[in-house]
Protein backbone atom coordinates (compact mmCIF):
# COMPACT_ATOMS: atom_id res chain seq x y z
CA UNK A 1 0.00 0.00 0.00
CA UNK A 2 2.81 2.44 0.84
CA UNK A 3 4.57 1.56 -2.45
CA UNK A 4 1.33 2.26 -4.39
CA UNK A 5 0.93 5.59 -2.69
CA UNK A 6 4.49 6.57 -3.69
CA UNK A 7 3.77 5.67 -7.31
CA UNK A 8 0.68 7.86 -7.35
CA UNK A 9 2.50 10.80 -5.75
CA UNK A 10 2.96 13.63 -8.21
CA UNK A 11 0.40 12.51 -10.75
CA UNK A 12 -2.39 14.83 -11.85
CA UNK A 13 -5.80 14.50 -10.25
CA UNK A 14 -7.42 13.38 -13.52
CA UNK A 15 -4.80 10.69 -14.02
CA UNK A 16 -5.33 9.48 -10.46
CA UNK A 17 -9.10 9.28 -11.06
CA UNK A 18 -8.59 7.16 -14.22
CA UNK A 19 -6.23 4.80 -12.42
CA UNK A 20 -8.71 4.48 -9.49
CA UNK A 21 -11.57 3.67 -11.86
CA UNK A 22 -9.54 0.96 -13.61
CA UNK A 23 -8.50 -0.52 -10.25
CA UNK A 24 -12.15 -0.62 -9.13
CA UNK A 25 -13.12 -2.48 -12.28
CA UNK A 26 -10.33 -5.00 -11.67
CA UNK A 27 -11.43 -5.50 -8.05
CA UNK A 28 -15.09 -5.99 -9.02
CA UNK A 29 -14.10 -8.50 -11.71
CA UNK A 30 -11.98 -10.46 -9.23
CA UNK A 31 -14.81 -10.46 -6.68
CA UNK A 32 -17.31 -11.74 -9.26
CA UNK A 33 -14.89 -14.44 -10.38
CA UNK A 34 -14.33 -15.48 -6.76
CA UNK A 35 -18.06 -15.66 -6.08
CA UNK A 36 -18.66 -17.73 -9.23
CA UNK A 37 -15.84 -20.09 -8.27
CA UNK A 38 -17.33 -20.50 -4.78
CA UNK A 39 -20.74 -21.16 -6.26
CA UNK A 40 -19.28 -23.81 -8.59
CA UNK A 41 -17.43 -25.40 -5.67
CA UNK A 42 -20.65 -25.50 -3.61
CA UNK A 43 -22.61 -26.97 -6.51
CA UNK A 44 -19.84 -29.50 -7.10
CA UNK A 45 -19.85 -30.46 -3.42
CA UNK A 46 -23.62 -30.88 -3.39
CA UNK A 47 -23.46 -32.88 -6.62
CA UNK A 48 -21.28 -35.42 -4.81
CA UNK A 49 -24.14 -35.96 -2.39
CA UNK A 50 -27.23 -35.53 -4.49
CA UNK A 51 -28.65 -34.54 -7.83
CA UNK A 52 -31.05 -31.71 -7.07
CA UNK A 53 -33.92 -30.61 -9.24
CA UNK A 54 -37.00 -28.64 -8.35
CA UNK A 55 -38.59 -30.42 -5.38
CA UNK A 56 -36.60 -33.68 -5.85
CA UNK A 57 -33.29 -34.66 -4.24
CA UNK A 58 -31.82 -37.85 -5.66
CA UNK A 59 -29.20 -39.52 -3.46
CA UNK A 60 -27.20 -42.34 -5.04
CA UNK A 61 -25.24 -45.03 -3.20
CA UNK A 62 -22.28 -42.67 -2.70
CA UNK A 63 -24.41 -39.78 -1.53
CA UNK A 64 -24.83 -38.18 1.86
CA UNK A 65 -28.31 -38.98 3.17
CA UNK A 66 -28.02 -36.74 6.22
CA UNK A 67 -27.05 -33.81 4.00
CA UNK A 68 -30.13 -34.48 1.88
CA UNK A 69 -32.33 -34.56 4.99
CA UNK A 70 -30.80 -31.29 6.16
CA UNK A 71 -31.27 -29.60 2.78
CA UNK A 72 -34.79 -30.81 2.08
CA UNK A 73 -37.65 -28.36 2.32
CA UNK A 74 -41.29 -29.15 3.11
CA UNK A 75 -42.83 -30.58 -0.05
CA UNK A 76 -39.56 -32.12 -1.29
CA UNK A 77 -39.03 -35.77 -2.22
CA UNK A 78 -35.75 -37.52 -1.39
CA UNK A 79 -35.20 -40.39 -3.82
CA UNK A 80 -32.86 -43.18 -2.70
CA UNK A 81 -31.25 -45.71 -5.02
CA UNK A 82 -32.90 -49.17 -4.96
CA UNK A 83 -30.54 -51.71 -3.42
CA UNK A 84 -28.09 -49.05 -2.20
CA UNK A 85 -26.98 -49.09 1.45
CA UNK A 86 -26.87 -45.92 3.53
CA UNK A 87 -25.05 -46.70 6.76
CA UNK A 88 -25.28 -44.36 9.74
CA UNK A 89 -27.49 -42.95 12.46
CA UNK A 90 -29.61 -40.46 10.57
CA UNK A 91 -31.76 -37.78 12.19
CA UNK A 92 -34.93 -36.12 10.89
CA UNK A 93 -34.54 -32.36 11.44
CA UNK A 94 -37.35 -30.08 12.57
CA UNK A 95 -38.07 -27.97 9.51
CA UNK A 96 -40.72 -25.82 11.15
CA UNK A 97 -43.05 -24.24 8.65
CA UNK A 98 -46.19 -25.68 7.14
CA UNK A 99 -48.07 -28.58 8.69
CA UNK A 100 -49.55 -29.41 5.27
CA UNK A 101 -46.39 -30.15 3.29
CA UNK A 102 -44.50 -33.38 3.77
CA UNK A 103 -40.94 -34.43 3.09
CA UNK A 104 -41.04 -37.86 1.48
CA UNK A 105 -38.09 -40.27 1.63
CA UNK A 106 -38.72 -43.07 -0.82
CA UNK A 107 -37.24 -45.66 -3.12
CA UNK A 108 -36.41 -44.36 -6.57
CA UNK A 109 -37.81 -47.59 -8.02
CA UNK A 110 -40.67 -46.99 -10.39
CA UNK A 111 -44.11 -47.35 -8.93
CA UNK A 112 -44.78 -50.56 -10.85
CA UNK A 113 -41.84 -52.22 -9.07
CA UNK A 114 -43.20 -51.49 -5.60
CA UNK A 115 -46.42 -52.87 -4.13
CA UNK A 116 -49.34 -50.56 -4.88
CA UNK A 117 -50.73 -48.28 -2.19
CA UNK A 118 -52.58 -50.17 0.57
CA UNK A 119 -50.60 -53.33 -0.22
CA UNK A 120 -48.16 -54.81 2.28
CA UNK A 121 -44.47 -54.97 1.42
CA UNK A 122 -42.65 -58.29 1.93
CA UNK A 123 -38.99 -59.37 1.96
CA UNK A 124 -39.48 -60.44 -1.67
CA UNK A 125 -39.49 -56.73 -2.56
CA UNK A 126 -36.09 -56.10 -0.95
CA UNK A 127 -34.16 -55.72 -4.21
CA UNK A 128 -36.19 -52.59 -4.98
CA UNK A 129 -35.63 -51.02 -1.56
CA UNK A 130 -32.79 -48.72 -0.49
CA UNK A 131 -31.31 -49.85 2.83
CA UNK A 132 -30.83 -47.53 5.78
CA UNK A 133 -28.77 -49.43 8.32
CA UNK A 134 -27.18 -48.87 11.71
CA UNK A 135 -23.77 -50.31 12.52
CA UNK A 136 -24.13 -49.76 16.27
CA UNK A 137 -26.69 -49.77 19.09
CA UNK A 138 -28.32 -46.50 18.00
CA UNK A 139 -31.26 -46.07 15.63
CA UNK A 140 -30.86 -46.10 11.87
CA UNK A 141 -33.41 -43.25 11.84
CA UNK A 142 -34.41 -41.04 14.76
CA UNK A 143 -36.27 -37.74 14.98
CA UNK A 144 -35.13 -34.47 16.50
CA UNK A 145 -37.40 -32.59 18.89
CA UNK A 146 -40.50 -31.41 17.08
CA UNK A 147 -39.61 -32.98 13.72
CA UNK A 148 -42.77 -33.41 11.70
CA UNK A 149 -44.37 -34.19 8.36
CA UNK A 150 -42.05 -36.95 7.15
CA UNK A 151 -43.13 -39.95 5.10
CA UNK A 152 -41.07 -43.06 4.32
CA UNK A 153 -42.16 -45.15 1.33
CA UNK A 154 -40.41 -48.34 0.21
CA UNK A 155 -37.39 -48.21 2.54
CA UNK A 156 -35.58 -51.09 4.26
CA UNK A 157 -34.28 -50.43 7.78
CA UNK A 158 -31.83 -52.80 9.39
CA UNK A 159 -28.35 -53.46 10.75
CA UNK A 160 -24.94 -54.13 9.32
CA UNK A 161 -23.96 -57.79 9.76
CA UNK A 162 -21.37 -56.92 12.42
CA UNK A 163 -23.58 -54.54 14.43
CA UNK A 164 -23.78 -55.12 18.20
CA UNK A 165 -27.07 -55.31 20.10
CA UNK A 166 -29.41 -52.62 18.81
CA UNK A 167 -31.99 -50.86 20.98
CA UNK A 168 -34.37 -49.60 18.30
CA UNK A 169 -34.13 -49.41 14.52
CA UNK A 170 -36.56 -46.51 14.06
CA UNK A 171 -36.91 -44.16 17.02
CA UNK A 172 -39.69 -41.59 16.82
CA UNK A 173 -39.20 -39.73 20.09
CA UNK A 174 -36.76 -40.58 22.85
CA UNK A 175 -39.42 -41.54 25.39
CA UNK A 176 -38.11 -39.04 27.94
CA UNK A 177 -39.56 -35.77 26.62
CA UNK A 178 -41.39 -33.90 29.39
CA UNK A 179 -43.34 -31.57 27.08
CA UNK A 180 -45.64 -32.48 24.21
CA UNK A 181 -44.14 -29.72 22.05
CA UNK A 182 -40.86 -31.67 21.93
CA UNK A 183 -42.42 -34.77 20.37
CA UNK A 184 -42.09 -35.62 16.68
CA UNK A 185 -45.44 -35.76 14.94
CA UNK A 186 -47.15 -36.39 11.62
CA UNK A 187 -44.86 -39.19 10.52
CA UNK A 188 -45.85 -42.08 8.22
CA UNK A 189 -44.00 -45.32 7.56
CA UNK A 190 -45.56 -46.91 4.48
CA UNK A 191 -44.47 -50.12 2.72
CA UNK A 192 -41.20 -50.40 4.64
CA UNK A 193 -39.23 -53.51 5.59
CA UNK A 194 -37.82 -53.20 9.12
CA UNK A 195 -35.85 -56.11 10.50
CA UNK A 196 -32.96 -57.61 12.39
CA UNK A 197 -31.46 -60.98 11.50
CA UNK A 198 -32.08 -64.47 12.90
CA UNK A 199 -29.10 -64.15 15.26
CA UNK A 200 -28.82 -60.43 16.09
CA UNK A 201 -30.28 -58.75 19.17
CA UNK A 202 -32.80 -56.02 18.28
CA UNK A 203 -34.96 -54.61 21.05
CA UNK A 204 -37.49 -52.63 19.03
CA UNK A 205 -38.62 -52.14 15.46
CA UNK A 206 -40.32 -48.75 15.80
CA UNK A 207 -40.63 -46.62 18.95
CA UNK A 208 -43.88 -44.65 18.82
CA UNK A 209 -43.19 -41.88 21.34
CA UNK A 210 -44.76 -39.37 19.01
CA UNK A 211 -48.03 -37.83 17.92
CA UNK A 212 -50.05 -38.46 14.75
CA UNK A 213 -48.02 -41.43 13.54
CA UNK A 214 -48.88 -44.21 11.08
CA UNK A 215 -47.18 -47.53 10.40
CA UNK A 216 -48.93 -49.08 7.43
CA UNK A 217 -48.41 -51.82 4.84
CA UNK A 218 -45.03 -52.72 6.36
CA UNK A 219 -43.13 -55.84 7.40
CA UNK A 220 -41.29 -55.93 10.74
CA UNK A 221 -39.43 -59.12 11.67
CA UNK A 222 -36.61 -60.66 13.71
CA UNK A 223 -37.09 -58.33 16.67
CA UNK A 224 -35.78 -60.35 19.62
CA UNK A 225 -33.53 -60.41 22.65
CA UNK A 226 -32.58 -62.80 25.44
CA UNK A 227 -33.59 -61.65 28.92
CA UNK A 228 -35.38 -58.42 27.95
CA UNK A 229 -38.65 -57.19 26.46
CA UNK A 230 -38.75 -56.55 22.73
CA UNK A 231 -41.47 -55.12 20.52
CA UNK A 232 -42.11 -54.71 16.82
CA UNK A 233 -44.03 -51.55 17.77
CA UNK A 234 -44.08 -49.86 21.17
CA UNK A 235 -45.09 -46.48 22.53
CA UNK A 236 -45.34 -45.08 26.06
CA UNK A 237 -44.68 -41.32 25.86
CA UNK A 238 -46.67 -40.27 22.80
CA UNK A 239 -50.30 -39.08 22.83
CA UNK A 240 -51.29 -40.44 19.44
CA UNK A 241 -53.29 -40.82 17.35
CA UNK A 242 -51.63 -43.98 15.99
CA UNK A 243 -52.62 -45.93 12.89
CA UNK A 244 -51.20 -49.45 12.77
CA UNK A 245 -52.73 -50.98 9.67
CA UNK A 246 -51.94 -53.93 7.38
CA UNK A 247 -48.54 -54.94 8.75
CA UNK A 248 -46.71 -58.16 9.44
CA UNK A 249 -45.36 -57.80 13.00
CA UNK A 250 -42.92 -60.24 14.58
CA UNK A 251 -41.24 -59.84 17.97
CA UNK A 252 -40.31 -62.20 20.77
CA UNK A 253 -41.56 -60.00 23.62
CA UNK A 254 -44.73 -58.11 22.73
CA UNK A 255 -45.52 -57.75 19.04
CA UNK A 256 -47.43 -54.55 19.85
CA UNK A 257 -47.37 -52.74 23.19
CA UNK A 258 -48.56 -49.41 24.57
CA UNK A 259 -47.24 -48.60 28.02
CA UNK A 260 -44.49 -50.63 29.63
CA UNK A 261 -42.64 -47.53 30.87
CA UNK A 262 -44.03 -44.46 32.58
CA UNK A 263 -44.73 -41.44 30.37
CA UNK A 264 -42.68 -38.37 31.28
CA UNK A 265 -45.44 -36.05 30.06
CA UNK A 266 -47.82 -35.54 32.97
CA UNK A 267 -51.22 -37.18 32.49
CA UNK A 268 -50.34 -38.74 29.13
CA UNK A 269 -52.26 -41.81 27.98
CA UNK A 270 -51.55 -43.03 24.42
CA UNK A 271 -54.93 -42.53 22.74
CA UNK A 272 -56.94 -42.95 19.56
CA UNK A 273 -55.13 -46.07 18.44
CA UNK A 274 -56.23 -48.03 15.38
CA UNK A 275 -54.81 -51.57 15.10
CA UNK A 276 -56.32 -53.16 12.01
CA UNK A 277 -55.53 -55.99 9.58
CA UNK A 278 -52.16 -56.91 11.08
CA UNK A 279 -50.62 -60.36 11.28
CA UNK A 280 -48.93 -60.66 14.69
CA UNK A 281 -46.82 -63.81 14.65
CA UNK A 282 -44.07 -65.64 16.52
CA UNK A 283 -42.22 -68.32 14.53
CA UNK A 284 -41.84 -71.74 16.11
CA UNK A 285 -38.10 -71.54 15.42
CA UNK A 286 -38.05 -69.52 18.68
CA UNK A 287 -39.83 -72.25 20.69
CA UNK A 288 -37.26 -74.27 22.60
CA UNK A 289 -39.13 -77.60 22.49
CA UNK A 290 -40.20 -77.37 18.85
CA UNK A 291 -38.38 -79.53 16.27
CA UNK A 292 -37.69 -76.38 14.22
CA UNK A 293 -36.01 -74.53 17.14
CA UNK A 294 -33.09 -72.51 15.75
CA UNK A 295 -30.96 -72.61 18.90
CA UNK A 296 -31.37 -69.16 20.51
CA UNK A 297 -33.81 -68.87 23.43
CA UNK A 298 -35.28 -65.45 22.76
CA UNK A 299 -37.54 -64.26 25.61
CA UNK A 300 -41.15 -64.81 24.52
CA UNK A 301 -44.11 -62.98 26.11
CA UNK A 302 -47.31 -62.12 24.21
CA UNK A 303 -48.82 -60.88 20.95
CA UNK A 304 -50.52 -57.66 22.09
CA UNK A 305 -50.34 -55.79 25.39
CA UNK A 306 -52.05 -52.59 26.48
CA UNK A 307 -50.84 -51.18 29.81
CA UNK A 308 -51.76 -47.53 29.33
CA UNK A 309 -54.06 -46.82 26.39
CA UNK A 310 -57.37 -45.15 25.64
CA UNK A 311 -59.81 -45.35 22.73
CA UNK A 312 -58.33 -48.35 20.96
CA UNK A 313 -59.91 -50.23 18.05
CA UNK A 314 -58.38 -53.66 17.40
CA UNK A 315 -60.12 -55.12 14.36
CA UNK A 316 -59.51 -57.68 11.64
CA UNK A 317 -56.15 -58.92 12.93
CA UNK A 318 -54.71 -62.43 13.13
CA UNK A 319 -52.76 -63.12 16.33
CA UNK A 320 -50.84 -66.35 15.98
CA UNK A 321 -48.49 -68.45 18.15
CA UNK A 322 -47.77 -67.72 21.80
CA UNK A 323 -46.47 -70.04 24.47
CA UNK A 324 -45.15 -70.20 28.03
CA UNK A 325 -41.67 -68.73 28.29
CA UNK A 326 -40.89 -65.36 29.89
CA UNK A 327 -44.65 -65.07 30.64
CA UNK A 328 -47.51 -67.48 31.22
CA UNK A 329 -48.57 -67.74 27.59
CA UNK A 330 -51.56 -65.36 27.39
CA UNK A 331 -51.75 -63.97 23.86
CA UNK A 332 -53.71 -60.74 24.53
CA UNK A 333 -53.17 -58.65 27.67
CA UNK A 334 -55.26 -55.65 28.70
CA UNK A 335 -53.86 -54.07 31.85
CA UNK A 336 -53.80 -50.83 33.83
CA UNK A 337 -50.17 -50.55 34.84
CA UNK A 338 -48.31 -47.70 36.48
CA UNK A 339 -45.13 -49.43 35.46
CA UNK A 340 -42.48 -47.51 37.40
CA UNK A 341 -44.72 -45.96 40.02
CA UNK A 342 -44.57 -42.39 38.71
CA UNK A 343 -47.73 -42.33 36.54
CA UNK A 344 -50.78 -43.03 38.73
CA UNK A 345 -53.10 -41.89 35.91
CA UNK A 346 -52.19 -44.97 33.84
CA UNK A 347 -55.33 -46.70 32.60
CA UNK A 348 -56.65 -48.85 29.78
CA UNK A 349 -60.20 -47.99 28.73
CA UNK A 350 -62.55 -47.75 25.76
CA UNK A 351 -61.14 -50.73 23.88
CA UNK A 352 -62.91 -52.59 21.09
CA UNK A 353 -61.54 -56.03 20.18
CA UNK A 354 -63.66 -57.15 17.23
CA UNK A 355 -63.50 -59.47 14.20
CA UNK A 356 -60.10 -60.93 15.11
CA UNK A 357 -58.63 -64.43 15.02
CA UNK A 358 -56.47 -65.61 17.93
CA UNK A 359 -54.90 -68.95 17.09
CA UNK A 360 -52.28 -71.24 18.60
CA UNK A 361 -51.64 -70.05 22.15
CA UNK A 362 -51.31 -71.38 25.68
CA UNK A 363 -54.12 -69.06 26.88
CA UNK A 364 -56.11 -66.30 25.24
CA UNK A 365 -56.85 -63.09 27.24
CA UNK A 366 -55.72 -61.57 30.54
CA UNK A 367 -57.76 -58.56 31.76
CA UNK A 368 -56.17 -56.76 34.73
CA UNK A 369 -58.45 -53.95 35.88
CA UNK A 370 -56.02 -52.25 38.27
CA UNK A 371 -52.29 -52.27 38.88
CA UNK A 372 -51.71 -54.59 41.87
CA UNK A 373 -48.40 -52.92 42.73
CA UNK A 374 -48.79 -49.16 42.19
CA UNK A 375 -51.72 -46.71 42.13
CA UNK A 376 -53.49 -46.62 38.75
CA UNK A 377 -56.79 -45.93 37.08
CA UNK A 378 -59.42 -48.65 36.70
CA UNK A 379 -60.17 -50.38 33.44
CA UNK A 380 -63.54 -49.52 31.90
CA UNK A 381 -65.51 -50.12 28.72
CA UNK A 382 -63.92 -53.16 27.10
CA UNK A 383 -65.79 -54.82 24.23
CA UNK A 384 -64.69 -58.27 23.01
CA UNK A 385 -67.07 -59.08 20.18
CA UNK A 386 -67.21 -61.43 17.23
CA UNK A 387 -63.81 -63.08 17.47
CA UNK A 388 -62.60 -66.61 16.83
CA UNK A 389 -60.27 -68.16 19.42
CA UNK A 390 -59.03 -71.57 18.35
CA UNK A 391 -56.32 -74.00 19.42
CA UNK A 392 -56.08 -72.43 22.87
CA UNK A 393 -54.08 -74.65 25.24
CA UNK A 394 -53.20 -78.30 24.98
CA UNK A 395 -51.10 -79.89 22.27
CA UNK A 396 -47.83 -78.07 21.74
CA UNK A 397 -49.02 -75.03 23.71
CA UNK A 398 -49.53 -76.53 27.19
CA UNK A 399 -50.31 -73.91 29.83
CA UNK A 400 -53.63 -73.07 31.45
CA UNK A 401 -55.65 -73.11 28.23
CA UNK A 402 -57.87 -70.36 29.69
CA UNK A 403 -60.05 -68.14 27.54
CA UNK A 404 -60.09 -65.19 29.96
CA UNK A 405 -58.44 -64.35 33.26
CA UNK A 406 -59.97 -61.24 34.82
CA UNK A 407 -60.03 -59.02 37.90
CA UNK A 408 -61.52 -55.66 38.90
CA UNK A 409 -62.62 -54.36 35.51
CA UNK A 410 -65.77 -52.31 34.90
CA UNK A 411 -68.15 -52.63 31.96
CA UNK A 412 -66.69 -55.58 30.06
CA UNK A 413 -68.78 -57.05 27.24
CA UNK A 414 -67.94 -60.47 25.81
CA UNK A 415 -70.36 -61.14 22.97
CA UNK A 416 -70.66 -63.43 19.93
CA UNK A 417 -67.27 -65.14 20.25
CA UNK A 418 -66.45 -68.73 19.32
CA UNK A 419 -63.83 -70.15 21.67
CA UNK A 420 -62.14 -73.54 21.34
CA UNK A 421 -60.10 -73.70 24.55
CA UNK A 422 -58.74 -76.58 26.65
CA UNK A 423 -59.01 -74.93 30.09
CA UNK A 424 -61.34 -72.59 31.95
CA UNK A 425 -63.79 -70.30 30.22
CA UNK A 426 -63.07 -67.62 32.84
CA UNK A 427 -60.68 -67.54 35.77
CA UNK A 428 -61.67 -64.78 38.23
CA UNK A 429 -59.60 -63.51 41.14
CA UNK A 430 -58.99 -60.46 43.32
CA UNK A 431 -61.81 -57.92 43.48
CA UNK A 432 -65.07 -58.21 41.56
CA UNK A 433 -65.69 -56.95 38.03
CA UNK A 434 -68.95 -55.03 37.67
CA UNK A 435 -71.27 -54.48 34.69
CA UNK A 436 -70.06 -57.71 33.11
CA UNK A 437 -71.90 -59.16 30.09
CA UNK A 438 -71.25 -62.62 28.66
CA UNK A 439 -73.67 -63.25 25.80
CA UNK A 440 -74.04 -65.26 22.57
CA UNK A 441 -70.71 -67.09 22.99
CA UNK A 442 -69.74 -70.67 22.19
CA UNK A 443 -67.25 -72.14 24.66
CA UNK A 444 -66.18 -75.43 26.25
CA UNK A 445 -66.69 -75.96 29.96
CA UNK A 446 -63.93 -78.51 30.40
CA UNK A 447 -63.09 -79.21 34.06
CA UNK A 448 -63.98 -75.92 35.72
CA UNK A 449 -65.72 -73.57 33.28
CA UNK A 450 -66.23 -70.24 35.02
CA UNK A 451 -64.18 -70.56 38.20
CA UNK A 452 -63.14 -68.00 40.80
CA UNK A 453 -60.42 -68.05 43.39
CA UNK A 454 -62.04 -69.78 46.39
CA UNK A 455 -65.44 -70.34 44.75
CA UNK A 456 -67.09 -73.21 42.95
CA UNK A 457 -67.71 -73.16 39.22
CA UNK A 458 -70.73 -71.42 37.72
CA UNK A 459 -73.21 -69.35 39.71
CA UNK A 460 -71.10 -69.11 42.92
CA UNK A 461 -68.31 -67.50 40.90
CA UNK A 462 -70.66 -65.27 38.91
CA UNK A 463 -72.31 -64.04 42.09
CA UNK A 464 -69.06 -63.23 43.88
CA UNK A 465 -66.83 -61.93 41.11
CA UNK A 466 -69.42 -60.60 38.63
CA UNK A 467 -72.32 -59.19 40.65
CA UNK A 468 -75.42 -58.55 38.50
CA UNK A 469 -73.71 -60.07 35.46
CA UNK A 470 -75.72 -60.70 32.29
CA UNK A 471 -75.14 -64.31 31.19
CA UNK A 472 -77.45 -65.23 28.30
CA UNK A 473 -77.70 -66.98 24.95
CA UNK A 474 -74.44 -68.86 25.40
CA UNK A 475 -73.61 -72.38 24.26
CA UNK A 476 -71.42 -74.08 26.86
CA UNK A 477 -70.40 -77.63 25.97
CA UNK A 478 -70.57 -79.40 29.32
CA UNK A 479 -70.88 -82.81 30.89
CA UNK A 480 -71.77 -83.07 34.55
CA UNK A 481 -74.21 -81.31 36.81
CA UNK A 482 -72.90 -77.77 37.35
CA UNK A 483 -74.79 -74.78 38.68
CA UNK A 484 -75.14 -72.22 35.87
CA UNK A 485 -77.88 -69.84 34.71
CA UNK A 486 -80.28 -72.11 32.83
CA UNK A 487 -82.63 -69.52 31.41
CA UNK A 488 -81.78 -68.63 27.80
CA UNK A 489 -78.50 -70.59 27.76
CA UNK A 490 -77.66 -73.89 26.08
CA UNK A 491 -75.65 -76.80 27.49
CA UNK A 492 -75.01 -79.51 24.89
CA UNK A 493 -72.82 -82.41 25.99
CA UNK A 494 -70.55 -82.54 22.94
CA UNK A 495 -69.20 -80.34 20.18
CA UNK A 496 -70.92 -82.56 17.65
CA UNK A 497 -74.27 -81.46 19.08
CA UNK A 498 -73.63 -77.84 18.14
CA UNK A 499 -73.79 -78.42 14.40
CA UNK A 500 -70.73 -76.67 13.04
CA UNK A 501 -70.49 -76.60 9.25
CA UNK A 502 -67.08 -78.32 9.25
CA UNK A 503 -65.16 -78.09 12.51
CA UNK A 504 -62.36 -80.36 11.28
CA UNK A 505 -61.51 -77.80 8.61
CA UNK A 506 -61.95 -74.81 10.91
CA UNK A 507 -65.37 -73.80 9.62
CA UNK A 508 -67.22 -72.73 12.75
CA UNK A 509 -70.40 -71.51 11.07
CA UNK A 510 -73.58 -73.13 12.30
CA UNK A 511 -75.06 -75.39 9.66
CA UNK A 512 -78.68 -75.08 8.61
CA UNK A 513 -79.69 -78.02 10.81
CA UNK A 514 -78.05 -76.74 13.98
CA UNK A 515 -80.54 -76.53 16.88
CA UNK A 516 -78.89 -73.23 17.82
CA UNK A 517 -79.34 -71.57 14.45
CA UNK A 518 -80.88 -68.15 15.14
CA UNK A 519 -80.65 -68.94 18.87
CA UNK A 520 -78.86 -65.73 19.80
CA UNK A 521 -80.05 -62.23 20.59
CA UNK A 522 -82.39 -60.86 17.89
CA UNK A 523 -82.38 -64.33 16.28
CA UNK A 524 -78.75 -64.10 15.25
CA UNK A 525 -76.64 -67.25 15.30
CA UNK A 526 -74.88 -67.98 18.58
CA UNK A 527 -71.12 -67.64 18.35
CA UNK A 528 -69.01 -65.61 15.97
CA UNK A 529 -70.23 -64.36 12.62
CA UNK A 530 -67.55 -66.17 10.65
CA UNK A 531 -68.40 -64.38 7.40
CA UNK A 532 -67.74 -61.01 9.06
CA UNK A 533 -64.42 -62.25 10.46
CA UNK A 534 -63.33 -63.60 7.08
CA UNK A 535 -64.15 -60.30 5.40
CA UNK A 536 -62.23 -58.37 8.06
CA UNK A 537 -59.16 -60.62 7.89
CA UNK A 538 -59.08 -61.38 4.16
CA UNK A 539 -55.47 -61.35 2.98
CA UNK A 540 -54.02 -60.57 6.42
CA UNK A 541 -51.83 -63.69 6.57
CA UNK A 542 -50.68 -63.56 2.93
Amino acid sequence: MIFGELLLHGLTKSTKRRIGFIAGLIAMTCLAATMLACKKMTASSRAKNAAISEGVITVDSRGDLQSALDQAKPGDVIMLEPGATYSGNFVLPDKGGSENQWITIRSAASNDKLPPADTRITPANADQLPKIVSSNSAAAISASHGAHNYMFVGIEFGLTPDAPANYGLVRLGEGNEAEASLLPHDITIDRCYIHGSPTQTVRRGVALNSASTSVINSYISDIHEVGADTQALCGWNGPGPFNIVNNYLEASGENIMFGGADPKIYGLVPSDIEIKRNHCFKPLTWKKDDPSFAGIGWSVKNLLELKNARRVVIEGNVFENDWIDAQTGYAILFKCQNQDGTAPWSVTQDVQFINNVVRGTSSAMNVLGRDPYNPSGQMTNIVIRNNLFEDVGGGIWDGEGTFMKITEAVDVTVDHNTVMQRGNIITAYGNSSTDFMFTNNITLHNSYGIKGDGTQSGNPTLEKYFPSAVFKRNIVVMTGNYDYPRNKNYYPTSLADIGFADQAKGNYRLNAASPYKHGGTKEQDVGADVDAIERATAGVTN
